[in-house]
């Protein structure tokens, strides 16, 4: 009977099951404590809500602060396609649209669990799969994030863990086909979350550095490659037809520079004590897309070179509230109220020393497997750094966290070569 429950337990769908429990008891304790005509609008008031309503109604992929502003590249096609056939389906902007959006969002989440599994077993043993999985299933990031954020947040932790495990699985493979594929779900991971992109040379780039053969590898590389761009390229082209210039996938990272790093953050400016959104909004109405965003751009360079010092300690703190969730954790833990305040600055703390634990084990180890575990949490975050962050951002790359946070605490079977 023992031995039964702990192949039940061991059970990666099982652990999966329970993880979508978990966010959705989240879901029914947050959501009774606010009124549901809120939860039918507020959740959706962001850019991604804005496009996906357009899209609902007829209008394209247009109208990002929910104005007649006409077409945009300011975020990636899928995922707001994605909440534009729940508005169709529940309709836009109601009660059950934001079940539907949380419910979904809480799957992706839950579903990190099964490559997370096969990950961890290939990087260490079936213990250290279980042992991640269940810490995934209640780390506190996965269960609060998949209700906080109506956003690609959760989809995109799902497709890092899927990348880096079909990463592994394709060393020593010469299959062209399984490249082709490997392309393909990049191309994907690119059109819901282009900031995935960071990761793509380093993961090729071991891949055809394990097989031993350049000019082989380079050869696989460039069908992965060219399935990427086949792919891509609609969505480009439909970008340079409306907008006149290249734009690869989304055109907003010169807004997202700006918003952390302007004059708001100098304490001896008086250019400017407040930004709104509705100035933002009549802004980028009267300019348009382009030239909004090109004043932004010169904006925010202006700001990063006439305040050099300003500008690396805002770096500084943005890497704290990347893996703290607050540019000053201790102040903001004395402060708080909040349990589940108190609650994630802990967590991410302890798993953030856990996960250099876990990277000092595969290192002493010489684990074929440190380069492609390290990269994801060392190189994602760098352009959160420079722009501005929240553990939102970071949250991509925390089931790797949780899988060093497993290695940390049983070590993984020594291993010379890939298996």
């Amino acid at each position: 009977m023992t031995q039964k429950l702990l192949r039940i337990l061991a059970n990666p769908w099982f652990i999966a099951s329970a993880a979508f429990l978990f966010r959705l008891a989240f879901l029914a304790y947050r959501a009774h404590l606010i009124p549901a005509e809120v939860l039918a609008s507020a959740p959706f008031e962001n850019e991604v809500g804005n496009v996906a309503s357009a899209v609902a109604q007829g209008r394209g992929f247009c109208c990002l602060f929910r104005q007649p502003t006409g077409p945009t590249a300011w975020v990636a096609p899928l995922y707001p396609l994605i909440v534009a056939a729940i508005f169709k389906l529940f309709g836009t902007f109601t009660f059950a649209s934001f079940y539907a959006a949380v419910v979904l969002n809480s799957a992706f989440s839950a579903l990190v669990c099964l490559p997370l599994c096969a990950l961890a077993r290939r990087v260490g043993s079936n213990s250290v799969a279980v042992l991640a999985a269940w810490i995934w299933a209640i780390f506190p990031n996965g269960v609060i994030i998949p209700y906080a954020w109506i956003w690609d947040t959760s989809l995109s932790a799902l497709l890092i863990t899927v990348l880096l495990w079909f990463t592994l699985d394709l060393v020593g493979s010469g299959s062209l086909r399984h490249y082709a594929i490997y392309g393909l779900l990049w191309a994907l991971a690119l059109l819901i979350n282009p900031s995935l992109g960071a990761l793509l040379p380093f993961l090729l780039g071991w891949v055809v550095g394990r097989l031993g053969r350049l000019k082989v590898g380079l050869k696989l590389a460039s069908v992965s490659l060219a399935m990427i761009l086949l792919c891509c390229f609609p969505w480009t082209l439909r970008n340079s037809l409306q907008f006149h210039r290249l734009i690869p996938i989304r055109s907003n990272f010169a807004y997202e520079f700006w918003s952390g790093n302007n004059e708001i953050f100098d304490p001896n400016s008086r250019a400017v004590n407040r930004i709104t959104r509705y100035e933002q909004a009549h802004l980028y109405a009267t300019l348009g897309e382009n030239a909004f965003l090109d004043d932004k751009w010169c904006q925010a360079s202006a700001f990063v070179r006439s305040h050099p010092r300003l500008y690396l300690q805002l770096c500084g703190r943005r890497v704290i509230a990347s893996w703290l969730g607050s540019e000053s954790p201790r102040a903001d833990f004395l402060r708080t109220d909040s349990y589940l305040a108190r609650l994630l600055l802990i967590s991410n703390a302890l798993a953030l020393v856990a996960m250099f634990v876990g990277l000092a084990r595969l290192a002493l180890q010489r684990s074929p497997y440190l380069f492609p575990l390290a990269v994801i949490p060392l190189i994602f975050p760098l352009a959160f750094y420079f722009t501005h962050t929240s553990l939102r951002h970071r949250h991509p790359c925390d089931p790797v966290v949780v899988l060093l946070v497993a290695v940390a605490f049983i070590s993984p079977h020594p291993s010379g070569k890939i298996r």
